[in-house]
Parts: structure tokens; sequence; C-alpha cells
């Protein structure tokens, strides 16, 4: 089994990103909106701001307590939405249970949306993407960039998506199916899951099941990009947990081929992904001036 470096991947796309931002005729402003002080929630948008500020793009901080009420902060993203270079917006998740998410998503500006979770920016990505020019679903793209790394013919390989959610499963199906690959989508409702994926040459998961898939499930040489996290007990230096992906590890060392790992795999990718995007929304703005 080969770790695939999630993190290597991250430095080089990162470092495209920063020559590019470089010349661009001004600086192009990212804002992380973030709602209520959970521990988490804001060490994510540090981390993104000090990447952003890192590849020359600059950070906009928007914080908002928790009793914010919905209306008053879709005033607040239109207010972000028109300031000068503001090139990308998004809003860290989850709300508070008492603001209406897809009205505050729905009201950042599609053309900003780098997450592309607003309604018009995902229809456009479903309807009428171009990878060059288009915003994408950055931990779909991070997938589809690690699976790249590894230069592989996948031409009538057989690709399965595990999960069927808007982040991974359901984008990255698109993804493949704009390539013309072969790939089949299995949910919880789907019959014979188990034969289905020891069939698979690649199989890319998004369940957020921790270690569920186990060498007995895959086929030798598999290659496993692994989107899917969650929390299993607690470090050894506090009491935050650990951070697992769907596969375990351990189980599939001597089955599988290629393991993207969770942490180190996709998350860093992702991240590039979505400043990528923030490049894409800057070069558009620098070419109509």
């Amino acid at each position: 089994m080969q770790l695939i470096d999630g993190r290597k991947i991250r430095d080089q796309i990162l470092a495209k990103v920063k020559e590019e931002v470089a010349l661009l005729t001004f600086k192009p402003i990212f804002c992380d909106v973030l709602v209520g002080d959970d521990l988490v929630s804001r060490q994510y948008v540090e981390m993104k701001a000090k990447t952003a500020e890192m590849v020359g793009i600059h950070f906009h901080k928007a914080t908002f307590p928790a009793s914010i009420l919905t209306e008053d902060l879709v005033k607040e993203i239109k207010i972000l939405n028109k300031i000068e270079n503001m090139c990308g917006i998004i809003v860290q998740l989850p709300l508070p249970r008492s603001i209406d998410k897809r009205t505050i998503l729905d009201n950042i500006d599609p053309r900003l949306d780098v997450d592309c979770l607003g309604t018009i920016a995902s229809e456009k990505f479903y309807n009428n993407y171009n990878s060059q020019t288009d915003l994408g679903y950055p931990t779909a793209l991070a997938c589809m960039a690690l699976l790249d790394s590894l230069s592989l013919d996948l031409k009538g390989k057989i690709i399965v998506v595990l999960g069927k959610g808007e982040l991974v499963g359901k984008p990255v199906a698109a993804l493949l199916r704009d390539r013309g690959l072969i790939h089949l989508v299995i949910s919880s409702k789907t019959e014979n899951k188990e034969y289905l994926l020891q069939q698979a040459d690649v199989v890319i998961s998004g369940m957020g099941k921790g270690k569920y898939i186990t060498a007995n499930m895959i086929k030798l040489g598999a290659v496993l990009i692994d989107a899917g996290t969650s929390e299993e007990g607690s470090s050894p230096f506090g009491d935050r947990p650990n951070i697992v992906g769907d596969v375990d590890l351990q189980s599939v060392r001597n089955v599988a081929g290629y393991v993207s790992p969770v942490p180190g795999g996709v998350g860093p990718v992702t991240v590039a992904m979505l400043l990528n995007n923030v490049l894409k929304v800057a070069k558009q703005k620098n070419d109509e001036q």
C-alpha cells in the first residue's frame, strides 16, 4: 500500500496559485464568514486565513454572534458581496440552528460562491461546468486531484463512489461523468453494496463512516480516495477527538494499492482547491478591468 501525500499535492497547487496571484493587477480578497464561537470552526477559519495570506490573497475577517438573525446576516452578506476586489465568500458550516442556511448561502453573489453551495453556482456546476474557468466543489475537485496525481489510465476501470452527499458523492460523480469514466454510486439503499465494492478498481468515499472500508471489501491493488471524516475517541493531548476516515488503514494495508490518508489526504488539497477557485474569480475580474 502506498499513501497519497495530500500535503505535497496541496503545496504544488498553492505554489501555482501564488505565482498567478502575483501577476494580477490587484490583490484579491477572500472571506470566510464565521457565526458563533465554535472552537473547531474558528481553527478551520484561521487555517484558511493563514493559507490565503501565504499565497498573496488578503483574508477579510467576518465574525458574528450566534444570536444573529437570518435577515441581519443576509444584510451583512450583501455588504460583503460589494467589497471592492472581493473574489470569494464562504460561510463556515454548520450554522446555528436558528439561522436558515439555504437563505444565507443563496445570498452570496454566485460569482463569488467559491464553495459552490448556493443554488445558482451549484446548478451551473451540474449543467455547464468548464474546469478552466468555472467554480466547482472544492472537496470533489480535491478527490479528482489526488486521483490525477497517480497518472493512472482509468479508461475501462470500474470506479465506485460511496455516498451521494452534496459535498463529495454527487459532485464527484458529475466530474467522473464529464470525463466519460465508468462509475457507480453506492448509497445506503444500494443492494449488494459489498459485492459491488469488491469489483472496484477505484473507490472514492465520502460517507463519514469511520473505518468502514476494510480489507475484505476491496480488490487487490484498489485505489482508495478517502474524503470521509469521523470523530473517534480523544487525542492523547486533551479531550479533542481523533479524526479518522472511511478507510481502516491498518486493515487494508496489505490489499490496497494506493490510499489517501485521513488526515493528510483530501483535506489539505480541498483548501488548495478553494483558493484556486478564488484565483479563478480574480482572473475574471482582472480580465474585465
